[in-house]
C-alpha cells in the first residue's frame, strides 16, 4: 500500500539524510540521535508513512 507521493518522498528523504549525517559528524552520545534519520529515509524508500500506519489514516490519495 503506497501512501507517500513524489514530493512527500523528497520532503522525507532530504531531512532524513541531514539527520543521519549527525551520526558521522556529531560528538559524544548526541551523535546517535542522528539514527532517527533512518525513519524518514525508510519511509521515503518504501512509500509509506509510519504515522499513517500507526493511526490507520489513509488521507493521501495517490493517482495510479
Amino acid at each position: 500500500m503506497k501512501i507517500v507521493g513524489g514530493i512527500d518522498k523528497a520532503i522525507r528523504f532530504v531531512p532524513g539524510l541531514i539527520l543521519l549525517s549527525i551520526v558521522f559528524w556529531g560528538n559524544g552520545n548526541l551523535k546517535y540521535l542522528g539514527l532517527i534519520g533512518l525513519i524518514p529515509i525508510v519511509a521515503a524508500i518504501f512509500d509509506v508513512c509510519p504515522l499513517c500506519l500507526i493511526f490507520g489514516g489513509k488521507k493521501c490519495k495517490i493517482k495510479k
